[in-house]
This record gives C-alpha cells, structure tokens and sequence, in this order.
C-alpha cells in the first residue's frame, strides 16, 4: 500500500513542472508588454501612424522585422486611430535563398503581403571590390527598391525594424569614419519628400527582442550576403557597446537618452546654432535688463 511519503515524489514532477510553465508565461508576457509599451510610446512621441495610414511593415525575415510585425499586428487590435499593414519582402536572388518560407508564414497569419523580385544581389558583388564590404550599396539598393514600390502600392509610411542598438551603432560609425554627428532618426521624409521612414523599435533593447523572436519561434532567414563579410565596421562598434554594457549596465540606455536630448549650443555646428550672433543676442538681453528695472 502506497503512503503520502511515497506519493510525493510523484506529485512534485508535475507540480514543478506546472509552475516553470507559470513563470515561462508570465517571463513572456512581461517581455511581449514591454516591448508594446516601448513601441507604442515610440510611436506616439513622434507621431509615426497617422488615421488611415497604410503602413508598408519591411520584412526581411530576420529576428527584428519579425517582431516589429508582430508588435505591431498586436497595437493595431487597440489602437486609437485605424490603420492597415502590409508585409513587403525585398527578394534579392541571394543564393539559396528560401523563398517558400516568409508566404508560407504570412499565410498563416492571414496578413497581407507582396515579394517583391529585385536581382540586387548580382549587382552588389559586381560593383562591389575584392575585400570591400557589401553594405553601403546593397543598403542603398534595397532602400531605392522599397521606396519605389510603397508608392506603387499606396503606402502612406515604410516601417523598418532598427532597434535602439543600431541606433547608437550607426551613430559611431558616422562619428569614427563618417566625420559627422548624427544616428538614425524614428521618422525620416526621405530627400525626394515622396516617403516617410518610421523606426518603430527605436526605443527596444536588441536583447529583448532577440528573447522575443526566440520565444515565438518565428522562422529566421540568415542573410548570405552581408552576415559573415570580413572587417565589417557595423559588428566592430556593436561589440563595443556590448562590452561597455556589460561592464557598466545602463551606459546603452544613457547614450540612447543622449541622442534623443541634444543641446546645440553645447557643441559646435554653425549650422544649427548662431554662435557669431551671441554679441547681439547680449545686447538685446542687456537691455530687456535694463528695461524691467525702470517699469520696476
């Protein structure tokens, strides 16, 4: 006959296993909330999606666009204003490409979306030298493929899935080889003013995503092209910052407030700031000064 003693070894396998399961739900819902929040406030603090906007989601079938289209499907179930996605994915005849995967899970999901067939592949490893990195020209052919298509397609704004890193990492790279301060903005017109460019992870930590594509399995497509290239910049700088959150958490955080808190008369751009104009500015001051202290 079977006693309590014996009974509860039994009863603790699937007692223990119940609450790991508990607390996995609610790790998860603690993550897919915040990363809600911090798109939702990104998307409020710079008016990305207007009523009526047809958003144009980039899917790329990597872990950040994947999110990006996740999070938003779930704001758009409660958002204030009305507004419609559509995923685009730029097909760039990379070799083995697999070209079944993202309309097998678009399909799926029941969202709609467009492949669209562009050969930029060929051109990039023509035109690009022995040794040199691919980047700078395949960005500047997607971009002008994506572009032009959203206006074939009614898009009102293109929504790409940059996440708070690769603001802070493109904002080193100008300022290391680019000889210039400036990053990645949450909303862009671009320079024809035919396109409006929205980042709606801007505010999202890469970690929390890279947790939340983990954790919703999506089906990720590695980037043949660029991912492996040899003295890639962009991987240099992100292992920098890596290495100083780790040895001092919060620093990522602080650098990210910083871009979003410029003081111009701080720094030294003639452009942006009137510094030969500060003898006239004192004189004015001096004598709204001295105006107060006689109605005084």
């Amino acid at each position: 006959m079977s006693t309590l003693t014996d009974a509860r070894p039994h009863d603790a396998e699937p007692a223990s296993e119940a609450a790991t399961l508990a607390k996995q739900k609610r790790e998860f819902n603690k993550l897919q909330k915040r990363l809600r929040r911090q798109v939702g406030n990104a998307i409020i603090d710079y008016g990305m999606i207007q009523e009526g906007d047809k958003v144009m989601v980039c899917l790329s079938g990597g872990k950040d666009s994947y999110t990006m289209l996740e999070i938003l499907r779930n704001l758009q179930r409660n958002a204030p204003v009305n507004f419609s996605l559509v995923a685009v994915n730029l097909d760039q005849k990379q070799p083995g490409f697999p070209e079944h995967v993202l309309p097998a899970y678009l399909d799926q999901l029941g969202v709609d979306y467009h492949i669209l067939e562009k050969d930029t592949y060929s051109v990039v490893k023509e035109k690009t030298p022995e040794g040199k990195t691919t980047c700078a020209l395949c960005s500047r052919l997607r971009r002008g493929s994506l572009y032009g298509f959203a206006e074939e397609i009614g898009a009102t704004k293109i929504a790409l899935g940059h996440h708070r890193e690769d603001i802070l990492e493109t904002l080193f790279l100008n300022m290391f080889f680019g000889g210039s301060l400036k990053a990645m903005p949450p909303k862009l017109l671009s320079d024809d003013g035919k396109n409006i460019v929205i980042r709606p992870l801007a505010y999202c930590r890469e970690a929390d995503i890279a947790e939340f594509s983990r954790l919703m399995e999506f089906p990720i497509i590695p980037c043949n092209l660029c991912g492996s290239q040899p003295n890639l910049q962009r991987q240099v700088v992100k292992e920098m910052l890596a290495e100083w959150e780790a040895k001092h958490p919060g620093r990522l955080e602080n650098m990210f407030k910083a871009v979003t808190n410029v003081a111009p008369s701080q720094l030294a751009d003639r452009e942006l700031f009137d510094f030969a104009g500060l003898e006239a500015k004192q004189a004015r001051m001096q004598a709204d000064r001295i105006d107060l202290f006689q109605e005084l």
